[in-house]
């Protein structure tokens, strides 16, 4: 990610109402996104099927941290 697109990223989040909500449900839908594809890969090797409690189960705040960091 460029600098110049860091840049915008933060202006939108601190000037726009409601931006930051945007951005932490963003992260949080492609965390479980994520989640979701690395378990369904599981799933196929071991033949255990996978819910999405199961899912739900395995995302953790620090990894949403990770991810914003990582974004900003």
């Amino acid at each position: 990610m460029s600098w110049v697109w860091r840049m915008m990223l933060v202006a939108v989040v601190t000037v726009v109402p409601g931006a930051f909500l945007l951005l932490v449900s963003y992260l949080a839908t492609r965390t479980m996104w994520e989640h979701w594809r690395q378990a369904q890969q599981e799933s196929l090797t071991s033949g255990v099927p996978v819910s999405f409690r199961d899912v739900l189960a395995t995302v953790h705040l620090k990894e949403l941290v990770q991810q914003a960091r990582a974004t900003l």
